[in-house]
């Protein structure tokens, strides 16, 4: 890719996803991450952290990144540079360069003011001002030193990241809740597609698992965050009657994207052609959303209608997911609303990975679309786990028994966030 020059993209340069990197809950790579959600084999393990058996909280299964490997995942970081770090930095440093070595891109031979690296997180570092704020008997050595800035700061993952990798284009953060993902890879269209940038790494890291935010879901009440003891990798049941919520999900995920002239020009691996994303904040209930389905099922139709398909074409729905009553219903609502004259059986299949890594927030649209591009790179649908005694109101393919092998196209991606706050994200095969 010759990136001594500014390029001027043709309407017609479609933006492709070439380049995966993960650190997530028992997956190191983008390898582990497709066996892990093409199966449905669930990350999602018992919660054994003292913490929240000292608040004696009903909370028992959490999808848990455990320790960070930083000699093995960042070998040419000094150790007295990881010091200074915390875990969420450490973690998005390595998803970045995971995806760019992962796309096949030389960096060297892309100009550093034509990378850029946008990132997504809800809450930020919150176990450092957890620990900050507590004061506890043995403070963070690093609490009164400079280096505390950068643990405490929720850009910090993406400008240490980009440092990284040499990066000199946009870097930033965006905190839009749960849809924050997809806004971070539609804001990387935007660049790509003006002319802005040549790579964009488009991610998301998140850790929420500590008991002040299981406070927070556990305060909406029942059915919001899953208070399964027996059997953790069972916690999350999306469109299943015997659903109890979700369970807490931490991580980092990383998407390499560029223009697919430049990607073919060096013959490089296209996982999929990301078609366009729409995103809408509804203004309507802070806490729920479109119940009937209509504001959904418009925005999909709207991000088709800019990239020339139709509804009808679609083959897969990545779903939010999130095993609580209200999301599941409106989503199966929007499909029905989507496409009115198909019966139930004849709907697209609709799946969430939602059981394999719990709820990501900030994170979870990156992981939905590097899924959903999977499952069209490979032809392959992945499973929907722990979808066993279908809700009436969901009643539809699911994707229940196992990996099926599928011929489409076109598969959407859908994301929801508090604050009313739609986004649909299309991608197609390459």
């Amino acid at each position: 890719m010759d990136s001594s020059r500014t390029l001027s993209p043709g309407p017609s340069d479609a933006i492709v996803l070439t380049g995966i990197g993960c650190v997530l809950p028992g997956t190191p790579d983008v390898h582990a991450f497709w066996d892990h959600v093409s199966t449905g084999t669930s990350q999602v393990t018992r919660l054994e952290r003292p913490e929240f058996e000292a608040a004696g909280l009903p909370v028992h299964a959490a999808a848990q990144l455990g320790d960070f490997d930083t000699a093995g995942r960042l070998p040419d970081l000094s150790p007295a540079h990881a010091a200074k770090y915390n875990r969420d930095i450490l973690a998005t440093m390595a998803a970045v360069e995971d995806a760019l070595k992962d796309s096949g891109l030389d960096r060297d031979r892309i100009a550093p003011e034509r990378i850029s690296v946008i990132q997504s997180s809800s809450r930020g570092p919150l176990s450092w001002w957890r620990d900050t704020i507590t004061a506890p008997p043995e403070p963070d050595p690093y609490a009164g030193k400079a280096s505390a800035m950068f643990r405490g700061l929720t850009s910090c993952p993406a400008t240490l990241a980009a440092i990284g990798i040499g990066a000199r284009g946009l870097v930033t953060t965006l905190s839009s809740a749960c849809v924050g993902g997809h806004h971070a890879i539609g804001l990387a269209l935007r660049e790509l597609r003006a002319g802005s940038a040549d790579v964009v790494l488009a991610g998301g890291h998140e850790f929420p698992v500590i008991p002040e935010i299981a406070r927070c879901y556990l305060g909406l009440g029942d059915g919001v965050l899953s208070p399964e003891a027996d059997d953790p990798a069972s916690a999350v049941r999306p469109y299943d009657a015997g659903r109890r919520g979700f369970a807490l999900g931490e991580g980092a995920m990383t998407l390499c994207l560029e223009r697919e002239s430049s990607a073919r020009a060096r013959g490089a691996r296209i996982y999929a052609r990301v078609l366009g994303h729409r995103a809408l904040n509804e203004a309507g209930h802070a806490t729920s959303m479109d119940l009937v389905g209509d504001v959904t099922a418009s925005v999909v139709r709207g991000v088709l209608d800019e990239a020339g398909r139709k509804p009808e074409d679609i083959g897969y729905v990545c779903g939010h997911g999130t095993a609580t009553r209200y999301n599941d219903i409106a989503e199966s609502r929007a499909l029905r609303r989507l496409l009115p004259r198909h019966d139930d059986a004849d709907l697209p299949p609709h799946g969430s990975n939602k059981p394999v890594y719990g709820h990501t927030f900030g994170m979870a649209g990156i992981i939905n679309v590097a899924a959903t591009a999977l499952m069209l790179h490979h032809q392959r649908l992945a499973r929907t786990a722990n979808h066993l005694s279908p809700d009436p109101e969901c009643d539809h393919d699911h994707v229940a028994d196992g990996p099926r092998d599928a011929e489409f196209d076109l598969a959407v991606s859908l994301s929801f966030a508090f604050g009313s706050q739609t986004s649909v994200m299309a991608l197609e095969r390459v």
